[in-house]
């Protein structure tokens, strides 16, 4: 079944300069790749993403390596990938959560690392169910961002709201 998945590459892969080499891995999936933007993060949001994990001794540390604040990055590359078992084959290519448990081909495996205060440093998030990856797709990104539509979407008037434009 096709299904989106939804890839992020972490502060740590963007302040390691492997992004090329973390989406070239991803693209041997032969997914389609059908979003992708860099963004800035913040506690906040690295919050709502981690949501469910908000009782776990580890949360403030997830919250704040995904917010950027142990590389003193504050931005990641989020991407949708779309195909068939999408989620099952991201997952592949991303390896075991814990680096020294993820192949060596993997970008876990050749790119991850355990700090000694034991924060797995593992580079990329990727969407464990289509539950999860709804969810998280809706967090990152706004309908017309993707070239694909698969959740029910409507059209909402908005007053008065303010938006940054180019000057």
């Amino acid at each position: 079944m096709s299904e989106p998945a939804l890839v992020i590459i972490k502060p740590d892969g963007i302040s390691k300069q492997l992004v090329g080499s973390i989406l070239t891995k991803f693209g041997h999936t032969g997914l389609e790749m059908i979003g992708i933007h860099i963004t800035k993060t913040s506690r906040a949001i690295a919050q709502e993403h981690y949501k469910q994990l908000n009782d776990k001794p580890f949360f403030n540390q997830i919250v704040a390596y995904l917010a950027g604040e142990y590389h003193h990055v504050q931005k990641l590359i989020a991407v949708v990938y779309y195909g068939r078992d999408a989620i099952k084959k991201c997952r592949l290519v991303a390896g075991a959560t814990n680096p020294e448990e993820a192949t060596p081909q993997s970008v876990r495996g050749a790119y991850g690392r355990i700090r000694t205060d034991g924060l797995y440093e593992n580079v990329v998030h990727v969407s464990s169910t289509p539950e999860e990856a709804e969810r998280e797709i809706k967090l990152w990104f706004e309908p017309e961002d993707l070239t694909r539509e698969f959740y029910p979407t409507k059209i909402v008037t908005i007053q008065e709201q303010k938006k940054k434009v180019w000057a």
